[in-house]
C-alpha cells in the first residue's frame, strides 16, 4: 500500500509538472513579433521634428507602442491626427498580423526643444516602448525637409 502511494505520488507530482512547463512554454509564443521598416526624420527646420516609421505585428497577439525616447530631445511624444489637428496620445494600437504606420499628415512621433537640429544624411537614434514588447532601437535617417515616401 506505501509503494502505491508514492507511486500515485510522483505520478501526480509529474503531471503537475508537465502542466506548468506546458503553460509556460505556451504564453512565450504569445508575445508580439514587431518589425520596424520604413523609419525616418524630415530635416528640422525649427527646435522640433517629426518622425515616421511603420511597426508591422506579425504575431497574433496586438501590442501598444507607448512611448518613444531618443537622446535628440526630453520631450519625445506621439500623437494622432484628426481632422488636421494634433494632438498627444498615451498609446498607439498595434493590432495582431498587422500594422502600425505613422506617417506625415497621419499619427506621427514628435520632438521638442531638440538638443542639436541634425542635417541630411544623419542618423537619429531613438527607442520605441511598449506594452507586451521587450524596446526596440532604430535609427531615423534624416532626409530632406520635404521629405514623402508616399510621393514618390
Amino acid at each position: 500500500m506505501n509503494r502505491r502511494t508514492t507511486a500515485l505520488s510522483a505520478t501526480v507530482a509529474l503531471a503537475a509538472a508537465l502542466a506548468l512547463t506546458g503553460c509556460s512554454s505556451s504564453s512565450g509564443g504569445d508575445k508580439p513579433e514587431l518589425k520596424v521598416s520604413g523609419a525616418f526624420m524630415p530635416q528640422p527646420v525649427m527646435d522640433m521634428a517629426g518622425g515616421f516609421l511603420t511597426i508591422t505585428n506579425s504575431s497574433g497577439t496586438a501590442d501598444k507602442l507607448t512611448s518613444v525616447t531618443s537622446p535628440i530631445s526630453d520631450d519625445v511624444t506621439i500623437h494622432e491626427t484628426k481632422n488636421q489637428k494634433m494632438q498627444e496620445v498615451k498609446s498607439f494600437d498595434i493590432p495582431a498580423n498587422g500594422t502600425l504606420s505613422l506617417e506625415r499628415g497621419g499619427n506621427h512621433i514628435m520632438f521638442m526643444e531638440l538638443k542639436k537640429k541634425p542635417k541630411q544624411g544623419e542618423k537619429v537614434s531613438i527607442e520605441l516602448h511598449f506594452e507586451k514588447s521587450d524596446p526596440i532601437e532604430v535609427d531615423l535617417p534624416v532626409e530632406a525637409a520635404n521629405h514623402n515616401p508616399r510621393q514618390h
